[in-house]
């Protein structure tokens, strides 16, 4: 019994280290082929097998998704779909590459504002020229007990840097905000040290968030794009679990 056990351990063993390398194999001739035949593709940082037999995933180091086939004679950029459990396996990829650590943060550089108890947290990044954020300011003010770390992203023009610049500089930022995103006053001209918009934009180049407006929830969920108020309090009731 202890021999024919000893035999099964060592099969296995044999076959798990073939499998490895076999794989090792394939993501070598990925990244061979794709290297030569695509030069100016990004690093590929990790090859991973898909729940597709011979489909494998490629994150490059700008945190974008590929698929190929096991030679690299094939790529493409698209959706992956799991039609069984209805899932986009790719946006589930993507989010979790993409997630930021919300407690990591640099609220000093943030305007705060807060609805009801502010029990619940939402940092946001946004341009105030942004028709976008505008849309999505008018779904924030109709959610209570929340405290939102705005975060302000002037990269619509000159006109945003100056705008932005005047609500920082503003004795209450937090009104001026909601005044010129939810009425339509313009904030009035003001000066003083702007060196946090400029960390903020560095942070967005860094952690390469790229349109305005963009949601961070405490579990680290970033959500591009404007989305309505039935669908912030989904955000913020999930990332509180």
């Amino acid at each position: 019994m202890h021999t024919l056990l000893r035999s099964l351990t060592t099969a296995a063993l044999l076959a798990l280290s073939l499998s490895s390398a076999f794989a090792q194999g394939q993501e070598a001739t990925i990244r061979k082929n794709l290297s030569e035949r695509i030069p100016q593709i990004p690093k590929i940082e990790e090859i991973t097998r898909t729940p597709i037999a011979g489909l494998y995933e490629l994150r490059l180091s700008t945190n974008e998704i590929y698929y190929s086939d096991a030679e690299g004679n094939f790529l493409f950029q698209g959706n992956l779909i799991d039609t069984k459990s209805k899932r986009n396996l790719t946006e589930e990829r993507e989010a979790k590459l993409n997630a930021i650590d919300f407690a990591a943060l640099p609220f000093k550089d943030a305007i705060t504002i807060v609805h009801g108890n502010g029990k619940r947290k939402l940092a946001v990044f946004e341009d105030p020229n942004c028709g976008y954020c505008k849309r999505f300011e008018r779904d924030l003010s109709k959610i209570d007990n929340v405290t939102v770390f705005l975060f302000l992203m002037p990269v619509l023009g000159p006109n945003s840097v100056e705008k932005s610049r005047n609500v920082w500089c503003a004795k209450d930022p937090g009104t001026v905000w909601k005044d010129m995103m939810g009425r339509d006053i313009p904030p009035a001209a003001a000066q003083c040290n702007t060196a946090a918009i400029e960390r903020n934009l560095e942070f967005g180049r860094k952690y390469k968030i790229t349109g305005t407006p963009t949601l961070v929830a405490q579990d680290g969920t970033r959500v591009p794009g404007a989305i309505n108020n039935t669908q912030i309090e989904k955000l913020l009731a999930d990332s509180s679990k």
